[in-house]
């Protein structure tokens, strides 16, 4: 009975807690700095942009600052003919500078990824310009079509054009010599991240097509290009969003000149911006920019079925 009383006055086990909340907090907590910090100095400047886009701003002209509504894109789509020219100028730039720069860093990754004596200093040169920044890369290259120490000068000397010729200064040169300089660092972009693909294809495949009389041709076609589609359509991509906003490159390199003949998009909103300091006007710009590249992403991707079946 002693026995059987004390069982039953002896406490019952404590109950098992469930899982406590802070194990499942802790991840959040640890990324918590990096999302404030990301949101500060990304969706801020965002938000602040499509604020001043319906906004009249102009630090030197305080008495006409104030509420536009939609009078900034008014203005940019029927009265501001700047913006139809440098549009244009941009979407041919991209179209260009991505095009090339995908249909020689394609080779480039082909060749590199080949058995060959020095194989790695080979790489090593093809990816080094990726390295270079684009004021550096600009830099570089107004060196080079300097009219007195340049190349143009050296051609002269062998007979090939006059002395004094500046490729940057003439209408119709300039487009080409800018062309050249961003293809100099943009086509190792395309180059790595193809060749990174092309590590992954089984040389089974190529085994088995060549067994079967497949020629190099048909097993670049059928093998090689649709392994490489997600990583064309990804690099592509990505490019022609930087292509787009390539502000340093061409500001540093021709300024927009001559008679405006290189002034993209985002290189005519810092102009707005910076020298004739109408903030307004500027963000309202970016924002249709901003639009113009969400679109054609979507599309572009939707297009390309980007991530589906390589069949």
């Amino acid at each position: 009975m002693a026995q059987a009383a004390a069982v039953a006055k002896s406490p019952p086990p404590p109950r098992r807690r469930r899982g406590s909340a802070t194990p499942r907090r802790l991840p959040y907590l640890l990324i918590a700095p990096a999302a404030l910090m990301m949101l500060g100095f990304i969706a801020y400047p965002v938000i602040s942009v499509f604020y001043y886009s319906l906004q009249h701003y102009n630090p030197t002209k305080p008495w006409r600052n104030g509420f536009a509504g939609l009078d900034n894109f008014v203005q940019a789509f029927t009265e501001d003919p700047l913006f139809w020219d440098t549009l244009a100028f941009s979407a041919k730039w991209v179209f260009v500078e991505v095009g090339l720069q995908l249909l020689f860093g394609l080779a480039l990754a082909l060749i590199v990824n080949q058995t060959f004596v020095g194989r790695a200093v080979g790489r090593a040169l093809v990816f080094s310009p990726w390295a270079v920044s684009g004021v550096l890369t600009s830099v570089i290259w107004v060196l080079l079509y300097n009219s007195q120490t340049g190349i143009t000068r050296y051609l002269a000397d062998m007979g090939i054009g006059e002395y004094g010729t500046s490729w940057l200064s003439d209408t119709a040169t300039v487009f080409p010599a800018a062309i050249v300089a961003d293809l100099w660092r943009g086509v190792p972009f395309f180059a790595i991240l193809i060749l990174a693909d092309l590590q992954s294809v089984s040389k089974d495949l190529y085994e088995a097509a060549e067994v079967d009389g497949a020629s190099r041709l048909q097993q670049f076609l059928h093998i090689t290009l649709p392994h490489l589609k997600d990583a064309i359509i990804l690099s592509t991509l990505l490019r022609m969003v930087w292509e787009f906003n390539n502000v340093d490159l061409l500001y540093t390199l021709t300024g927009g000149g001559p008679a405006g003949e290189t002034t993209t998009l985002p290189l005519y909103v810092a102009n707005t911006s910076v020298e004739a300091h109408d903030f307004g006007y500027a963000s309202a710009l970016t924002t249709v920019a901003f639009v113009i590249l969400l679109f054609c992403s979507v599309v572009y991707l939707r297009l390309s079925k980007f991530g589906g079946d390589n069949k």
